[in-house]
């Protein structure tokens, strides 16, 4: 039970006058300070490698755990998504983007058949053309 769910119910008993746990004046002992003899001087320091310590405090790098666990996948991405959140990622200077790939001009096609052109030359020079 906590405390303060303990007061509550000494409230509601009606007994004001005893001190709840945790009420009352609370008197701590004096902090006593450290004796300068327990600092360490040039004589007694103990050296540490700082290349140990370094390593010590750098956090733990998780790029190759993440890049094998992305691997591992099967699903791939939409890839207009995935262009999306590139996009959206990049800079939004100019010179941040790709250059927009240019569009292939599709080959035009002629609208008429062989039909309609031997139709076209019969019409026009008098009989068929060789075949």
């Amino acid at each position: 039970m906590s405390a303060s769910l303990l007061r509550k119910g000494l409230e509601l008993l009606g007994d004001p006058a005893a001190p709840g746990p945790g009420r009352g004046p609370q008197k701590r002992p004096p902090r006593k300070r450290p004796s300068r003899k327990n600092q360490a001087t040039v004589k007694g320091k103990v050296t540490k490698c700082a290349l140990e310590e370094f390593q010590r405090r750098q956090s733990r790098d998780h790029l190759q755990d993440n890049l094998r666990l992305l691997r591992q996948k099967r699903v791939s991405a939409d890839p207009k998504v995935t262009a999306k959140v590139l996009l959206q990622n990049q800079g939004r200077k100019a010179r941040d983007r790709p250059a927009p790939k240019p569009e292939k001009e599709k080959p035009q096609g002629t609208v008429f058949t062989e039909e309609d052109f031997r139709r076209f030359q019969e019409e026009y020079f008098g009989g068929p053309g060789p075949k």
